[in-house]
């Protein structure tokens, strides 16, 4: 049950946290932002002001609440539940998040030293003893180069880069930045590429050079940039994909993943999934083996390859042990 008593302190720390990134605020903001009665947010101000936090107001039409003039703060105002989850939201995206020589661990270990009294230790126990496994991909992109993207996403800057794909293959364009998205712990950039003049999805760790131009651009209206990137990700790698599935869609639907390409109906009782990939063998391997229903692939050399030397390799492991039908 909450304690009713630590709600008021709890809102007035929310309060502060407002009046710390919109100077100017007023009370009906602040009481649209809490849920609470413009009465009850006038009310938080005042709990604030009794903690010797200076709180200045301004009336009139443009007028509303800022931090006083010289008003130091301190850097951190977690709660318990606050800071354990911070460092679980770390552990669950860093397997390094413990090892003080990568960026993210030495970034975590100094945050939980800042952290004060019990929440600080119990943050500290939690990531020594809270252990994460290393995933099977464990290429992050370089921080610098995600900042610099970023920035161009923010100022609409064009940019130039050098991508490598899966395959190894090297290519250079001229982009306009749209968004950078993170899915499935992976950041992707999704921008429009001048040359071929299309959409394109690209991992930011596989950017291998990165130069911001002056050139500004103006990003498509009304952008989703998470719904376009799930468009396209399967598009525009170099091996055609085309593969007719003998179920209906809504059975095979939960088992592709948008990087597999376009799923569409064939009928009643089939569908029919056609995409690229860089990577035929993974491809095959790793995602259509895992498809619990019968396909066939149609169409794309590479991946017929693929998917026969998968069948012969599988068939030759159980050599001698097939049950008769």
């Amino acid at each position: 049950m909450e304690d009713t008593a630590a709600r008021p302190v709890s809102r007035a720390l929310h309060v502060l946290a407002l009046l710390q990134r919109h100077p100017g605020i007023t009370a009906a903001q602040i009481a649209e932002r809490l849920g609470v009665s413009d009465r009850a947010a006038r009310r938080y101000v005042a709990v604030l002001r009794e903690a010797d936090i200076s709180v200045e107001s301004t009336p009139g039409r443009y007028g509303g609440y800022r931090l006083g003039p010289g008003l130091r703060l301190p850097p951190l105002l977690f709660s318990s539940s606050e800071a354990l989850g911070l460092v679980m939201a770390v552990l669950d995206g860093q397997h390094a998040a413990a090892d003080p020589e990568e960026p993210v661990g030495s970034a975590l270990g100094k945050l939980v030293r800042a952290l004060p009294g019990e929440v600080g230790r119990q943050a500290a126990v939690m990531r020594e003893h809270a252990l994460a496994a290393p995933e099977r991909e464990t290429t992050r992109p370089d921080p610098g180069t995600t900042a610099e993207l970023v920035d161009a996403v923010a100022a609409r800057r064009r940019v130039r880069l050098r991508y490598r794909t899966a395959g190894g293959r090297t290519t250079e364009t001229v982009a306009d930045p749209w968004a950078t998205v993170v899915r499935h712990r992976h950041w992707y950039l999704l921008c429009h590429a001048h040359a071929p003049d299309a959409v394109r999805a690209y991992r930011v760790d596989r950017i291998e050079r990165l130069e911001v131009l002056a050139e500004p651009f103006v990003p498509p209206a009304d952008l989703d940039a998470v719904a376009v990137l799930e468009q396209h990700l399967g598009a525009g790698r170099e091996h055609p994909t085309r593969v007719r599935f003998s179920a209906p869609l809504a059975e095979v639907a939960p088992h592709v993943g948008a990087p597999m390409g376009r799923l569409e109906p064939d009928g009643e009782s089939a569908c029919l999934l056609t995409g690229t990939t860089s990577d035929p063998r993974m491809y095959a391997g790793e995602w259509l083996a895992a498809i619990p229903h019968p396909f066939v692939v149609e169409g794309g050399t590479e991946l017929v390859a693929a998917v026969g030397a998968l069948a012969e390799r599988l068939t030759a492991a159980v050599a001698g042990h097939v049950p008769p039908r």
